[in-house]
């Protein structure tokens, strides 16, 4: 049944009906395993993904590492939900390697986020150090090309 999942989360604008011919289950089996995965927080939302870029809204996105000391008898998590807890956090990962949580933060301007870094984020009592990265420009995001670059394989003819 996880083929089912796998193609709502390719595109989740597909009707029971043609989940059911893409798996070769009924109808009734497709809507069981979907509301299932729904009740045991499988499914846990059906996000659009947006070229923002292509319209007129301005924000920029912006990507955090943060070092932080883990709470005795709760580790990393107590402090993960103080942070993605914030309004401007999008995202938030624990990570291997040389810090601990990836932070994903949007504000209307550079400035904005600038200013959760130093007065919200950072000023928390556990972290130790952030890494600020701003995003400048989206190529694919969650497996979707933005702009394919179409090529002309045709062959130029000088006369």
């Amino acid at each position: 049944m996880e083929e089912i999942l796998e193609i709502i989360e390719k595109n989740s604008k597909y009707t029971e009906k043609e989940i059911a011919a893409m798996t070769g289950k009924t109808v009734e089996e497709v809507q069981a395993a979907i509301k299932k995965y729904e009740e045991d927080n499988i499914i846990v939302g059906y996000p659009t993904l947006i070229n923002w870029e292509r319209t007129s809204k301005e924000s920029v996105i912006a990507l955090i590492e943060v070092k932080v000391t883990p709470q005795r008898g709760e580790g990393f998590d107590k402090v993960a939900e103080r942070i993605y807890k914030f309004p401007e956090v999008k995202s938030c990962y624990l990570m291997s390697g040389g810090f601990d949580l990836t932070v994903i933060v949007e504000g209307k301007s550079m400035k904005e986020v600038a200013l959760f870094v130093s007065e919200r984020l950072s000023t928390q009592e556990c972290v130790l150090s952030t890494a600020t990265h701003f995003v400048l420009k989206k190529y694919k995001d969650k497996g979707t090309i933005f702009e394919e670059k179409t090529r002309d394989d045709r062959e130029a003819i000088f006369i």
